[in-house]
Formats: C-alpha cells, sequence, structure tokens
C-alpha cells in the first residue's frame, strides 16, 4: 500500500512512491491479531458460537456429511414410524383492511404429530393454540396471502407459532385443508 505524490524541484515535477513504513505494518497486524482474537473469544464463550456451531452441523448433514452420532439435532430425514394427524377446530377471522367492506379468511387446519402422546400434549394447551393463531391471522392483510409464496410464509410462520405454544412437543407439519379468503 503505496502511496504516491509529486514533487517540485525547480518547476519541474516528479513522481516520487512512498512505501509503508514498519510502524503502519506493525499497527495493521496488530489490529488483525486482535479482530480475530474478538471473534474467537465471541465463538468460544457466547451463545452465538454455540448456534454456529448448530448450524454447521445442520449444513455438513444436508450436504450428505457425517454428522457425531451424540448430536442433539435431527436430520430431515429422520421420520418417525407412526405418524399422527390431528384436526384443529376451522376458524373464521376478520382480516386486516384499510377498505370500509371487512374481509374475512376460514381456515381449516391438520397437524402433522410424531406420536398419540404429543397428540393429547396439544390437545390440553389448545386455547392457547388457538389464541395464538387467530392473533397472528388478524394482523394479516389479504394480499399478503395470494399465491404460493403468501401460502408458503403463512405456514412457516404458524408452524413457528405453534412449536413456541406446545414447547416441549415437535410439530412437524402444518397441513392447510381448506382456505377461503373473502
Amino acid at each position: 500500500m503505496a502511496t504516491d505524490s509529486f514533487e517540485k524541484d525547480g518547476g519541474r515535477q516528479f513522481y516520487t512512491r512512498r512505501s509503508l513504513s514498519g510502524r503502519k505494518i506493525l499497527y495493521f497486524l496488530i489490529g488483525l491479531v486482535a479482530v480475530i482474537a474478538i471473534i474467537y473469544g465471541l465463538m468460544a464463550y457466547t451463545p452465538l458460537g454455540d448456534m454456529v456451531k448448530e448450524r454447521m452441523a445442520g449444513q455438513e448433514r444436508a450436504q450428505g456429511g457425517l454428522a457425531d452420532a451424540g448430536s442433539p439435532m435431527k436430520s430431515a430425514t429422520d421420520r418417525p414410524e407412526v405418524t399422527v394427524f390431528m384436526d384443529l377446530p376451522d376458524m373464521l377471522v376478520n382480516l386486516r383492511s384499510d377498505d370500509p367492506r371487512p374481509s374475512f379468511l376460514k381456515l381449516s387446519v391438520s397437524l402433522e404429530l410424531d406420536s398419540a402422546e404429543d397428540k393429547t400434549v396439544v390437545m390440553r394447551v389448545l386455547p392457547r393454540v388457538v389464541d395464538t393463531f387467530q392473533v397472528y391471522l388478524r394482523e394479516l392483510r389479504s394480499e399478503q396471502l395470494q399465491g404460493a409464496s403468501g401460502l408458503l410464509r403463512l405456514r412457516e410462520e404458524l408452524l413457528g407459532r405453534i412449536n413456541a405454544a406446545v414447547s416441549p412437543v415437535q410439530v412437524r407439519d402444518v397441513l392447510f385443508r381448506e382456505m377461503l379468503v373473502q
């Protein structure tokens, strides 16, 4: 990283090139080592490092690499032998709208669970699940539900919310039986 300059000598200009001094190089190297040490400290001693390690292990599994057998994360191909489906009650919600004419969403949803025991746990907290869905659905606009991308976003959001509501149980998927926007 040399700097360029022009010097005047009796009306003529000479092009000179200045090189970096040893002190500037030393400061740069010390700064670089400090940044690397801070990143290592963050990765080793904070939850951020654990999160990065989990994501790296997940990417390794997705690419077909071998992961350690004691890992708590399950891959997408680990499916239980028995799959249980649970139908939630039909929901009819008023969507958010700027028009004076109201718009409604009628939604019928099924949940994919791992076992019948999970179904009983979800049944016990069903009012919480319905409330979570209702609160989220009432904030949606009809434009957000249009197209395949709208349905995919809705499915991902509902799956995340239901997994938070039935915390020890893991819901595999949210399946739409009926969806009507009016």
